[in-house]
């Protein structure tokens, strides 16, 4: 086994896609239209830095629309900001 056989550290989230479809001409589409790391949210603080750092500071919220992150508003702080996109890991899971 060399250095290199790990998948990840165990505190991040897999980079692994799912398969592609042979069958599905739009696959590689598809696949481009993912968010990196599979994050479909995310905030940042509003004067940039560390996203952890001044946390009373206010935030931006981020939504991917299969291209880009798109501002979909902001938080007053950081515990709102991480509640938002909780919100959707959350519904997520409800679904299942």
């Amino acid at each position: 086994m060399g250095k290199h056989s790990r998948p990840g550290p165990p505190n991040q989230p897999s980079r692994a896609v799912p398969c592609v479809d042979a069958d599905d001409p739009l696959a590689a589409y598809h696949k481009r239209c993912r968010p990196p790391m599979d994050i479909w949210r995310r905030h940042r603080p509003v004067h940039g830095g560390a996203g952890h750092l001044r946390p009373d500071e206010p935030r931006v919220l981020e939504e991917w629309d299969d291209f880009t992150y798109q501002v979909a508003g902001t938080a007053p702080d950081l515990a709102a900001a991480q509640r938002w996109v909780a919100e959707l890991v959350l519904d997520d899971d409800s679904g299942a």
